[in-house]
């Protein structure tokens, strides 16, 4: 892989990475612990936060996942195996990486 494809892959793996921590920033209050003074919330809304705070919890469960595979990729690229399928060592179509840098399989041994 020549060097201009390498920084524009690290750059936009650094981009992903980015909008993750500015996306972290923001979920952050939708996560909070529930009240449960059914004083100042009623039951239907306590259900609904509760809801909210679930969701909120699962989005960030997906943020991590995609930060941990992303760093991978990261490091793929630090050791110059970025862009070769895990199984059969052929590489990996740009298009495809463009699209998905965190793919560590060609379309060929990924649709099985």
């Amino acid at each position: 892989m020549e060097d201009v494809q390498t920084d524009a892959f690290r750059k936009a793996i650094l981009h992903r990475l980015d909008e993750l921590d500015q996306d972290d920033a923001l979920g952050r209050d939708s996560q909070a612990i529930v009240s449960l003074d059914q004083q100042s919330v009623g039951r239907l809304s306590r259900q609904d936060a509760l809801l909210s705070q679930s969701m909120a919890k699962a989005t960030q469960a997906r943020r991590d996942s995609m930060r941990k595979a992303l760093l991978a990729a990261l490091r793929r690229l630090d050791e110059g195996e970025f862009g070769y399928c895990d199984a059969c060592g052929d590489d990996i179509a740009p298009k495809r990486l463009e699209l998905d840098p965190t793919a560590i399989r060609c379309i060929s041994c990924a649709s099985g």
